[in-house]
């Protein structure tokens, strides 16, 4: 076997490698369970003193709970990108649809909801209050289901805020003022009046809950769903699934569960598109834990902040922000850039995060000149590939001149014989005379891996491709080619086959074909190894790809065909401009008439 056939071959069973090793580690997402629902009343027998307890209302479990969901009175949200409500209930704000986003390409699809009130399925929502700690007691203060009322406006936009007041009748007045960004980004200031003949101590806190395991969780190893949370520079994710063996009476020392935050930092919930997170303002030491309630199945995360200690006569306030939306880059940078430190990083950028980041920020700039993700994403292809055109010009020199070697090779071969020494030593002496690197093929397809799993994460993860249309047919570029041989692409009136099933592997897209056809075009550029099974193997690799890719994203297919027609155009130019004409035509007739003889 010639060096440049095993450069081939090799260079082709690290491809397949790459695939094969992707599906161990990255197995399509398991099949969604639903949440538990649970009739317990209460989730704890023993919580952590400054905080109350979880609710008869937070059991989801009687229909009077959804009554007096609905019963409470509730202020209106409107912005250009959220609506929803607040209840006056706690003060929660549990009702926030994203008004930018549908839950699917239907024209009549409704918008995503992202919180949900008590009483739903899934309920979700955020509330704070104030723990009582010296000089007052636990009833009164502000609890998840104190009845609160409004001073001022009655509806929450950008440009006016809502004012909702609490006096507990015993000298205590508690007033939290909600304001509203134009984009995700909600401002609570708690404040407290001390008008008793005591002092008091108090310590403000904020949390959200969540009803149950999300059901449209994905449980794919490339993406984190889940706690997430930043500390003084340092980011820690963990699942549901491993929030669930979190010690509900709070076990001291457990830095999963609870950890204590000296300066900036944040805490909330991640799923693939959208993020709810509790911000303390920056410099200010708090106290992050994620929580989950066994017997009412409740995910909580919560922010405790330092005391405030009111003498008589005194007042107080804290400032805090709570995010809830959809992971835009934008928006999200921005927060980061003033002031929510480590914000961008709550996005899952994976173990390549040196070259996701760049690859994202330069495929949103294409984005937004061009104005289309599918292109941008060949815009994309295009200058990974001119940064890599220099070594790739070295392996395709590299190719062509081993080549015009070969009457060389086959030359020291009649000459050593069945001495293989003799043979490796003349050829390391005929490679050093024309300088010839015949290891140099592999590496563009070395540095090719790491780019494709950065890229397929960038595809997957990032918010800018879901629903991102290219041409036709392709309306969702984080999807799979909806198109399937089966209908002949549309052509007959049948369905296609469900997306993730054994027929929608079989029966592939216009996608996968093209992408089959254009690795099996790239072959061709050289003629078939004369050994039989190296000839199979190359005959089969391209037809194997395809399938094994059919249902990767749309864009991910784009971005891997637009590579091999460049990569095509590239050794081809390259190879005559070294006096070596790839005869593609001849080579696609040889096969063929191979098969025809077979």
């Amino acid at each position: 076997m010639d060096d440049q056939n095993r450069n081939l071959i090799l260079a082709s069973v690290l491809s397949f490698l790459v695939i094969v090793v992707w599906f161990i580690f990255f197995p399509p997402p398991e099949p969604v369970q639903p949440p538990k629902q649970d009739t317990a009343e209460s989730a704890a027998t023993t919580q952590n003193r400054t905080l109350p307890r979880l609710a008869q209302s937070d059991s989801f479990s009687t229909g009077a709970t959804v009554s007096a969901a609905k019963e409470a009175p509730r202020i209106a949200i409107e912005t250009e990108k959220l609506s929803g409500t607040i209840s006056l209930k706690g003060g929660r704000l549990d009702d926030l649809s994203l008004l930018g986003y549908k839950v699917n390409l239907s024209d009549a699809a409704d918008n995503v909801t992202l919180l949900r009130p008590v009483g739903q399925e899934g309920a979700y929502y955020a509330t704070y209050g104030w723990a009582a700690l010296n000089g007052v007691t636990a009833d009164l203060v502000p609890t998840p289901d104190t009845r609160w009322s409004v001073s001022g406006n009655d509806r929450l936009t950008v440009s006016s805020p809502v004012k909702l007041v609490w006096d507990n009748g015993a000298g205590l007045k508690f007033i939290r003022t909600i304001s509203i960004d134009k984009d995700y980004l909600f401002t609570i200031q708690q404040a407290v009046e001390n008008a008793s003949e005591s002092n008091v101590e108090l310590r403000p806190y904020g949390l959200i809950r969540r009803s149950g395991e999300p059901k449209d969780v994905k449980n794919f190893f490339i993406l984190h769903e889940g706690l997430v949370r930043m500390s003084d520079g340092e980011l820690a994710e963990d699942s549901y699934k491993n929030m669930r063996n979190y010690d509900v009476n709070e076990r001291e020392g457990t830095p999963a569960e609870r950890l204590e935050v000296t300066e900036n930092g944040w805490v909330g919930f991640t799923d693939h598109f959208w993020m709810t997170t509790l911000i303390p303002s920056p410099g200010t030491a708090f106290r992050s834990t994620g929580k989950y309630y066994e017997q009412a199945d409740i995910y909580q995360a919560e922010t405790v902040l330092p005391v405030v200690s009111l003498a008589r006569g005194q007042s107080a306030s804290v400032e805090t922000q709570f995010f809830a939306g959809a992971k835009e880059w934008e928006a999200i940078r921005f927060y980061e850039q003033n002031g929510v430190e480590g914000f961008v990083d709550s996005i899952d950028w994976g173990w390549f995060f040196f070259l996701t980041k760049p690859i994202f920020i330069v495929l949103h700039w294409l984005n937004q000149v061009i104005g289309n993700m599918g292109w941008a994403i060949i815009g994309l292809t295009l200058l990974i590939k001119a940064l890599l055109f220099p070594l790739a010009y070295k392996s395709y020199v590299s190719m062509a001149k081993m080549k015009e070697l070969q009457p060389q090779m086959e030359k020291l071969k009649e000459q050593a014989g069945n001495d293989r020494q003799k043979l490796q030593q003349g050829m390391m002496e005929l490679y050093k005379k024309e300088k010839v690197n015949p290891a140099s093929g592999c590496l563009p397809i070395l540095l090719q891996i790491p780019i494709f799993f950065s890229l397929y994460k960038v595809i997957f993860v990032t918010l800018e491709l879901r629903h991102a249309p290219w041409v036709g047919w392709i309306k969702d570029l984080s999807a799979p080619d909806p198109s399937s041989i089966m209908n002949l692409f549309g052509l007959l009136p049948f369905d296609t086959p469900e997306p993730g099933s054994i027929m929608a592997l079989i029966f592939l897209g216009i996608l996968p074909l093209i992408l089959g056809i254009s690795m099996w075009l790239q072959q061709k550029l050289n003629p078939a190894p004369t050994d039989p099974t190296q000839a199979m193997i190359f005959a089969w690799m391209p037809w194997v790809f395809m399938f094994m890719l059919g249902s990767f994203a749309s864009g991910l297919l784009v971005y891997w065909i637009a590579n091999n027609m460049i990569t095509f155009t590239q050794q081809y130019i390259i190879m005559r401009s070294q006096g070596y004409k790839p005869d593609v035509f001849g080579n696609i007739t040889k096969s063929f008439q191979k098969k025809s003889k077979g």
